[in-house]
């Protein structure tokens, strides 16, 4: 699996930004699919975005469309998510774990045995 770590996130404003970063470990991150999710107290986990392995192919979630941008850089075994236009439905528990397959329209789950991580907490204030 690939073994991950979040950061990036705090505390802004309604309308700020942030930009999360996912570390990875390994030398094989550039082979992955891999994906944002988040969790807020009390919800399920629910997908933000995904992006192929070389990065050419990207999904959204409906809500994320047009907000955020996925990309990585498997050089730096890294993950972003830059998140503008924050609302204050964007607060959650932000993770992100390797996927098995992405196209524009889908994102699949985790792979199994995937890393979480101790995720990042975007917290977005009205």
């Amino acid at each position: 699996q690939v073994q991950v770590a979040e950061s990036g996130g705090g505390l802004v404003q309604a309308g700020g930004s942030l930009r999360l970063s996912c570390t990875a470990s390994g030398q094989t991150f550039g082979d992955y699919p891999m994906g944002w999710f988040r969790q807020s107290p009390g919800k399920e986990r629910e997908w933000v975005s995904c992006i192929d392995s070389s990065g050419a192919v990207t999904y959204y979630y409906d809500s994320a469309k047009g907000r955020f941008t996925i990309s990585r850089d498997n050089a730096k075994n890294t993950l972003y998510l830059q998140m503008d236009s924050l609302k204050p439905e964007d607060t959650a528990m932000y993770y992100c774990a390797a996927v098995g397959h992405v196209t524009s329209w889908f994102c699949s789950d985790p792979l199994p045995g995937s890393s979480w991580g101790q995720g990042t907490q975007v917290t977005v204030s009205s």
